[in-house]
């Protein structure tokens, strides 16, 4: 049986939810906590994030802006943000990512409706969030030195690494200003499908504001399921025919590709090696297989050659870079 966390039943009766049946759901990658609660045909959701590992009013605060706004965050139904619980909407189970196991056919028209939702949010004032700026891109981009290669057993050149990033992602800063609401993690696991049709937003509280190709990037170059070149091009062209969006655009969508994928390696390597999670290991491939392609563009030519200069060709090509 599932230990509950101190404080659950003194919040849910606060809340209005006294007797609900109470049941646990899978968590991700962080110290948080999620549990549906039934009562009389009811459910709704329960998010225990504690302090002093997580601290729920960002994403409190990233919710209320969305729902001002028009997309679909879930309503907040009580909160206690100084003991980390927050009380939400349910969205139900129809994730994105199980939802196109079970409906393969629906791929593309469900790929179709969250690029869409991005124009959407784009098309809205940015919120009041901070900026996603070089600082944040290279301290995110640095993961991969400081977690992968030392894992894989790679001694590199982290200055040049540095200044390769600066150097590929100093033209696109400019196109990011006023900038958009960048929700960082908008992938097939955080988008509901809620029964009455609309697009459900999970996962949101770390937002900041930057550039619009990043969310594009997360969606299409999924870490989590795999989306084919094919559909990729393809919800690519639609979103940039919604936007009038040109060859500098993909440019940046190929450097914010490449940055994100980078993290991302640094990321998984990090949860297997000091959190216990090695089943992040077998996701990495996937990762640094569309890294490579981002790495491909023109754009991408001086983070291209130090990867060429400092990682050696067999451990790319051997399982995507995969350590043991």
């Amino acid at each position: 049986m599932t230990e509950l966390p101190d404080g659950l039943h003194s919040f849910i009766d606060h809340a209005g939810w006294s007797g609900a049946e109470i049941a646990p759901l899978p968590g991700d990658a962080s110290f948080r906590r999620y549990f549906r609660l039934h009562r009389d045909g009811e459910t709704a959701m329960l998010m225990h994030a504690p302090p002093p590992e997580e601290d729920p009013r960002p994403f409190l605060f990233v919710a209320r802006w969305l729902g001002q706004h028009g997309m679909r965050a879930p309503r907040i139904l009580a909160e206690r943000a100084q003991e980390g619980w927050v009380l939400t909407e349910d969205f139900g189970d129809r994730r994105m990512r199980e939802w196109l196991d079970d409906y393969p056919e629906e791929e593309r028209a469900v790929y179709g409706g969250a690029v869409d939702a991005l124009v959407e949010l784009h098309r809205k004032p940015p919120g009041d969030f901070e900026p996603y700026d070089m600082a944040v891109y290279q301290r995110e981009a640095g993961l991969f030195t400081e977690w992968f290669c030392p894992a894989a057993g790679l001694s590199v050149d982290e200055a040049g690494f540095a200044a390769a990033w600066r150097a590929v992602l100093e033209p696109l800063l400019p196109r990011q200003h006023p900038g958009v609401t960048v929700l960082r993690d908008y992938h097939a696991e955080n988008i509901m499908l809620p029964p009455d049709d609309t697009q459900g937003l999970i996962d949101f509280q770390d937002a900041l504001v930057g550039h619009r190709a990043y969310d594009l990037v997360s969606l299409l170059q999924d870490a989590r399921r795999e989306v084919s070149v094919e559909l990729e091009r393809a919800m690519l062209d639609r979103y940039c025919a919604a936007t009038d969006a040109d060859a500098e655009f993909e440019a940046d969508y190929a450097r914010l590709g490449a940055q994100r994928n980078a993290k991302i390696v640094g990321i998984f390597t990090r949860l297997a090696k000091r959190d216990g999670k090695p089943r992040y290991l077998a996701l990495i491939p996937r990762v640094w297989k569309a890294m490579e392609r981002d790495l491909r563009h023109p754009a991408l030519g001086p983070v291209a050659r130090w990867f060429d200069a400092n990682v050696p060709q067999e451990l790319r090509e051997r399982s995507g870079g995969t350590i043991a």
